[in-house]
């Protein structure tokens, strides 16, 4: 889910389309009955060391991908040097945006015309796993003695469907807290002691009022008041789901407490009401708006506009734990109708090489998965992305669950109607709830789980 860092505004509306990968799960299910339905996909067989190396004959391979701003022009250059380290490994990149992406991959996988590598959002991984897209990739880990301490827990757990690994993680990117230092100045308070806490954030904003400055501009849109909500749903105690993914739970009473909590600060006056899409964020560097809870994503483009002074920090803890809406890149395997090992094996030392070489993928405006790369003294000295990266145990992805995406939306268009006045908070969440139930139980029925 890498967000383009230019804030043009045919950018600001890619922006809307570039989110959990919503609305796409019903996609990834058409064109797939060549790939075999329901069947569970099975690992392919023959030699190779996992990724170790590899030292066969010249193979070349396709890789996919959704990077369309500036952090694809950062891969491309890690691929050219990738392909000048191993002379019998050529990579080709094509790169789509993400929704056409997820659309075009199944139809292309079922035709025998798919791609050999693929990165895919941590919360898609389920959807085209269940629909044999992708395959396993177990050996990989095992053979390169990966495990959950090489990489943040989180992460690392996110590739698993069904017991099996799916996924390589890339990277995490979370949403963060930005502050106008400016604004902060102006009420009074520390420009450089941005709200760690609920009574700090609402002690802040209570200055901000008296001086006439409405702190916290909440969006009714996925970006990014969806992902403000999502992120207190759990840090309220509530998740979205129930443990098995068999039942939405976004209506208990932690998650409408967490809504209205979020819909208060528009009664309370610290927030217009119906902000347009973005508008909290650019308001926010025009010096209107103190606090807006947006993406790592944002950094690199703050950093074009001199004349802002901003800062970012971790989410305020508002609930009773620390929690934050994020998502990750996996580098995954994609299943072919004649299985070529010469190219498996080249497509997983390409994962492991990258891997490794994610400190440079950091400066796109991601936190690298891999421990040893966040501990890096060069990583360390790419402040805002430090900062972000003290979230990486707090990340709420969302459950393993082929077409997950598409229910998440629900919530999302319920936080919009609770954020718009259109229905108290409970509501919303009650009818969206009633939505969900239905989606999940036809879900299990058209992914065969």
């Amino acid at each position: 889910m890498t967000y383009p860092t230019d804030i043009s505004p045919t950018d600001i509306s890619r922006r809307r389309l570039l989110g959990l990968s919503l609305g796409l799960g019903a996609a990834a299910a058409l064109g797939l009955a060549g790939c075999g339905g329901s069947d569970q996909p099975t690992a392919s067989t023959g030699n190779g060391n996992g990724g170790k190396d590899y030292t066969g004959p010249k193979v070349q391979l396709n890789l996919w991908n959704g990077f369309t701003g500036g952090d694809g022009d950062i891969f491309k250059k890690l691929v050219d040097q990738f392909n000048g380290e191993h002379a019998n490994i050529a990579i080709s990149v094509a790169t789509y945006k993400w929704e056409d992406y997820y659309a075009k991959l199944p139809g292309a996988v079922s035709s025998g015309n798919g791609p050999d590598v693929a990165v895919m959002h941590i919360d898609m991984l389920a959807t085209f796993a269940a629909r044999r897209v992708i395959q396993p990739i177990d050996d990989v880990a095992s053979a390169l003695g990966l495990s959950e301490a090489d990489f943040a827990t989180t992460v690392w757990k996110g590739g698993l469907y069904q017991g099996k690994r799916y996924g390589i993680p890339l990277d995490m990117h979370p949403v963060g807290l930005y502050y106008n230092k400016a604004l902060l100045q102006k009420a009074g308070l520390d420009p450089n002691k941005p709200p760690q806490n609920r009574a700090d954030l609402e002690a802040a904003l209570a200055e901000l009022k008296k001086a006439g400055i409405q702190g916290f501009w909440v969006s009714p849109f996925q970006f990014t008041g969806g992902m403000t909500a999502y992120s207190l749903v759990y840090q309220f105690g509530g998740a979205l789901y129930n443990a098995d993914a068999t039942k939405a739970t976004f209506n208990s009473d932690q998650a409408v407490e967490a809504v209205t909590w979020l819909t208060g600060l528009i009664s309370a006056g610290h927030s217009p009401t119906n902000v347009g899409q973005d508008a909290d964020y650019l308001a926010l560097k025009s010096g209107k708006n103190a606090f807006n809870v947006n993406g790592i994503w944002q950094v690199n483009d703050l950093k074009k506009s001199p004349d802002v002074q901003w800062g970012v920090a971790p989410l305020p803890q508002i609930g009773t734990k620390k929690a934050v809406w994020a998502n990750s890149h996996n580098f995954t395997i994609v299943q072919q109708r004649n299985v070529e090992q010469n190219k498996v094996s080249g497509a997983k030392v390409f994962i492991n090489w990258l891997s490794q070489h994610s400190l440079d993928w950091a400066a796109g405006g991601q936190v690298p998965a891999r421990n040893s790369v966040r501990d890096d003294p060069k990583f360390k000295d790419l402040a805002e992305m430090n900062t972000l990266a003290a979230e990486l145990p707090d990340a709420a992805f969302p459950p393993a669950a082929p077409g997950i995406g598409d229910v998440t939306k629900l919530f999302y268009d319920a936080v919009n109607e609770a954020v718009l006045g259109k229905k108290q908070p409970k509501q919303a969440l009650d009818d969206g709830v009633a939505k969900a139930d239905k989606l999940l139980e036809d879900n299990r029925k058209k992914y065969g789980s």
